[in-house]
């Protein structure tokens, strides 16, 4: 006997093509406001941290102008700062004489060099020229 052969039924459908067709155009629809979405969510969150730095600026500048409304730590600053004096004060600056810890001048050639470094520029230069233009010394 033979057997009945039923023809092979196609794998997709011709709705199931359709279906296929709409939910790709569904995703391609959707894609481009849903990425719009997320990066508008990202600038809310950018603008509001940068308000938030900006509500602490003006709470710290509040409090520095408060602080100089006091007639007190404007004088203290104006000591401090400007090195005034009230009346009847003698001010003084006191100027360490010696050389800082660390810096030592170098033995020989310390006078030599701060006469280069008193020399305008064009003089170093022709000295240079000179040094060059004679004979190469040998150590």
């Amino acid at each position: 006997m033979a057997a009945w052969r039923f023809p092979g039924r196609p794998k997709f459908t011709s709705r199931a093509t359709v279906l296929v067709l709409v939910l790709c155009s569904l995703v391609a629809i959707l894609a481009y406001p849903t990425r719009q979405f997320i990066s508008q969510r990202a600038e809310i969150t950018s603008q509001r941290a940068k308000a938030d730095q900006a509500r602490q600026e003006v709470e710290r500048l509040r409090t520095d102008k408060a602080r100089w409304q006091d007639p007190e730590f404007v004088k203290a600053q104006a000591r401090s700062r400007l090195h005034y004096a009230l009346p009847g004060e003698t001010p003084f600056v006191a100027v360490d004489p010696a050389p800082a810890a660390g810096r030592t001048r170098p033995q020989g050639g310390s006078s030599a060099q701060s006469v280069k470094a008193a020399l305008p520029w064009y003089a170093t230069v022709w000295d240079s020229v000179d040094a060059a233009a004679g004979p190469a010394r040998v150590p």
